[in-house]
C-alpha cells in the first residue's frame, strides 16, 4: 500500500531490490523519477544513502540506520492506510502475490478469474518465480506454493485437490518398447529428465502399498520446463513424469497413455499463504473466503 511518502518508500525499494530499475518496477515509477527522489532526500538529509556503480547498488552506513529506522514507520503508516481502506464496501487496491508458474497455471481459471470477476476495484500483481520467495521480505501479501514447502511461520489456506503425478508416453513409443510395470523397468526405457531451478536433476517418486521409491531415471534428454517435456513425449522421444493437471488433455485426446498410476498417489495440496504478523488487508481476506467457499 502506497503511503504518499514517496522519497521515503523509493529509499526502502531501492534498498530491498538493490537495484533502482526492480524498485522503480514496484512502485509504477519511471527509473528517473525513482533516482531524483533518492537524490531529493539524499540532499536533505546531507548524506548518501547508497553507493551506486554500473552494476551494484548497496546501502552505506549511514542508509542502513536510516532503512531500520524508517522501515517500521513506513509499515505502521501503510496498515494504516489498509485499515482505512478497508471500511468500504468491497475490496480494493492491489493485492500481489508470488507463485510458482505451475501453480500459477492451477488457480488462474478456478480461482484468480472469479475473483477479480467478483471485485473488479481489486488490482491483482502475480509475480510467477519458481524459487521460494520470502513474501515478507519481499513485499508481497501472500503466496502459492504447495503444502510441503510453504514456510513453518507461515498461514495456509489449503486450495483445491491433493495432487498427483503421471508418468506418460505416447502410444507409439510404448509399442516400441514395451509398458513399464514397476519403477525398476525404467532402466531400460528412455526418459525425459527434469533440471530443478537448482540445477539439480529431480528423481521421480513412487509409493506403493507404504514402499517408496525414488528413481534417477535414464534418458538422453533433460528439459526445465513442463511444455517442452510434453512436446518431447508426444514425439515419442521417452517417458515424462508430469503432474495430471499438465497431462490432462493429452491423456483425454489419446496422444498419451499412462503407466505406473498405481504407484503414484496423492501428495500435498496447493495452499494460499501469508503472514500472521502482518495485517490482512481486505482483498487478501477476500480471495481466503473465496478459497474456502470453493473447497
Amino acid at each position: 500500500m502506497r503511503t504518499g511518502l514517496t522519497e521515503f518508500e523509493a529509499v526502502l525499494a531501492v534498498a530491498r531490490h538493490r537495484s533502482f530499475r526492480a524498485a522503480a518496477g514496484e512502485l509504477n515509477l519511471s527509473t528517473s523519477a525513482l533516482s531524483q527522489s533518492v537524490a531529493s532526500l539524499e540532499a536533505r538529509l546531507g548524506t548518501r544513502l547508497f553507493h551506486r556503480t554500473t552494476r551494484s547498488v548497496r546501502l552505506t552506513e549511514a542508509g542502513e540506520r536510516f532503512v531500520a529506522d524508517v522501515a517500521p514507520a513506513i509499515a505502521s503508516l501503510g496498515v494504516a492506510i489498509e485499515r482505512a481502506s478497508d471500511e468500504g464496501d468491497a475490496p480494493r487496491g492491489t493485492l500481489r502475490i508470488n507463485t510458482s508458474t505451475g501453480a500459477a497455471r492451477r488457480v488462474m481459471a478456478p480461482l484468480l478469474v472469479p475473483y477479480l470477476t467478483r471485485y473488479p476495484d481489486v488490482r491483482l500483481d502475480l509475480v510467477t518465480d519458481d524459487r521460494l520467495t520470502d513474501i515478507v521480505r519481499d513485499g508481497f501479501d501472500a503466496g502459492f506454493r504447495t503444502a510441503d514447502i510453504v514456510p513453518a511461520d507461515m498461514i495456509a489456506v489449503p486450495f483445491g485437490e491433493p495432487i498427483r503425478f503421471a508418468v506418460v508416453g505416447s502410444p507409439g513409443y510404448l509399442a516400441a518398447k514395451g509398458t513399464p510395470r514397476n519403477p525398476s523397468d525404467l532402466a531400460s526405457h528412455r526418459c525425459i529428465r527434469a533440471r530443478m531451478r537448482s540445477g539439480h536433476i529431480y528423481h521421480w517418486e513412487f509409493e506403493r502399498h507404504g514402499e517408496a521409491i525414488e528413481v534417477d531415471v535414464p534418458g538422453v534428454l533433460t528439459l526445465d520446463e513442463p511444455n517442452l517435456m510434453l512436446e518431447a513425449a508426444r514425439a515419442g522421444l521417452g517417458l515424462t513424469y508430469l503432474t495430471e493437471f499438465n497431462v490432462a488433455e493429452d491423456l483425454a485426446s489419446g496422444s498419451l497413455v499412462r503407466v505406473l498410476e498405481d504407484w503414484t498417489p496423492p501428495f500435498d495440496r496447493l495452499c494460499l499463504y501469508y503472514s500472521g504478523r502482518r495485517h490482512v488487508p481486505g482483498a487478501l481476506r477476500a480471495l481466503i473466503d473465496l478459497i474456502r467457499e470453493t473447497g
